[in-house]
């Protein structure tokens, strides 16, 4: 049903609901914990009308369930956390049954939100552009869902000549990022400059005598965050303004992509299509129009008043072989048709999700019985 519909349909709130219900209560019936859960919770499926009824799994319920859906297809690729989250030494694993369905999700957002230029030209020569990317290669990282994204805009997008710049354990050769910046200023072909926050601070950390002439006009950088667990982060707006100096880029086309493994959509700050707030800490993410994004209470799990902060629970329809509605552990608060995040829950996991846990717990050996 996802993929035979136009994606704009879903920005009406009545269709979104209607699918949203539909795929729920497909997963209750083919997903024997998440049934007994919503059971447990003493939730009718046939009753629920609004999808912000549909009770959410913490993404800490990746690292101790397999929550995928009962199916004669086998499982394309798992996806896995990177492991620096607090807790126990599981990593969260993302079973995906069909890549095609993540593929189309992915190259949707990232078109609408990196290359806008691509949905507002009509010509049909779409312009390549050089993907440089401060993450290993797909083939080194096959269970990256990130790495996977990144691959996935090199085969659409890239003129043939970009690079993976890390090695299999994530360390960067500093040397090749900057012959790989100076090779394309050469050529003069517009970079689409992809890292971790972490990467980026390696890169400037490690920048060397030699100069380069930074990145050619039209470049845009995209920063995916990931300082969890990392030691020496830097805030933000100076993690921007120094990559803005450093790459010759300005800072109103440094993008950050907001994504998790448990999701199989992702969020943007919409800066390129709508020409601002330049200033990083003003800013605020959207998502595709199959996703919806509450603002929840971290131990009460309703929805916070407007404009007070509380952790984010998203309900995305492309998770359709996994589970719908995800509670993260990240703090936000709304801001127009989006939210701005403000971090990490603190140490301790919100009360909310150990308590959700707790139940999930009880509803798999109520499903093994």
């Amino acid at each position: 049903a996802m993929k035979g519909l136009p994606p704009d349909l879903l920005r009406d709130n009545e269709a979104f609901e209607q699918l949203a219900i539909r795929i729920f209560r497909y997963q209750v019936e083919a997903n024997p914990v998440y049934g007994a859960f919503v059971r447990t919770r003493g939730i009718d499926p046939d009753a629920l009308t609004a999808w912000s009824e549909i009770p959410p799994v913490p993404t800490r319920a990746f690292r101790e369930f397999d929550l995928l859906t009962l199916d004669p297809r086998p499982v394309e690729v798992t996806f896995r956390t990177s492991g620096t989250t607090r807790g126990s030494g599981n990593r969260g694993a993302h079973h995906v049954r069909d890549l095609s369905l993540y593929r189309a999700s992915l190259m949707s957002s990232a078109s609408r939100y990196l290359r806008p230029e691509l949905v507002t030209t009509a010509c049909a020569q779409k312009p390549h552009i050089r993907i440089l990317s401060l993450t290993p290669s797909p083939t080194e990282a096959p269970e990256s869902s990130l790495v996977f994204m990144i691959g996935t805009w090199v085969s659409e997008w890239d003129d043939g000549h970009g690079r993976f710049l890390a090695d299999p354990s994530w360390m960067l050769r500093a040397s090749d990022v900057e012959a790989a910046v100076r090779t394309a200023s050469q050529d003069g072909i517009p970079v689409l400059l992809v890292g971790t926050a972490f990467g980026f601070v390696h890169v400037l950390a490690d920048r060397g005598r030699t100069t380069h002439s930074g990145l050619p006009d039209g470049s845009v950088v995209v920063e995916t965050g990931g300082f969890k667990g990392r030691s020496r982060a830097v805030p933000r707006a100076q993690l921007y303004e120094e990559v803005s100096r450093y790459f010759d880029v300005p800072v109103g086309r440094i993008v950050n992509e907001y994504g998790m493994t448990e999701l199989l959509s992702q969020f943007y700050e919409p800066v390129l299509l709508e020409g601002g707030p330049v200033d990083p800490m003003k800013r605020r993410h959207v998502g595709p129009p199959w996703v919806r994004s509450r603002i929840v209470d971290p131990f009460t799990l309703e929805p916070v008043a407007p404009g007070e902060r509380g952790i984010l629970c998203h309900l995305d329809l492309a998770n359709l072989d996994s589970a719908i509605s995800i509670l993260t552990e990240d703090l936000a608060v709304a801001v127009d048709d989006g939210f701005r995040l403000l971090g990490r829950s603190g140490s301790a996991e919100p009360r909310g999700c150990s308590m959700m846990m707790e139940e999930l717990l009880e509803a798999q050996e109520e499903s093994l019985e």
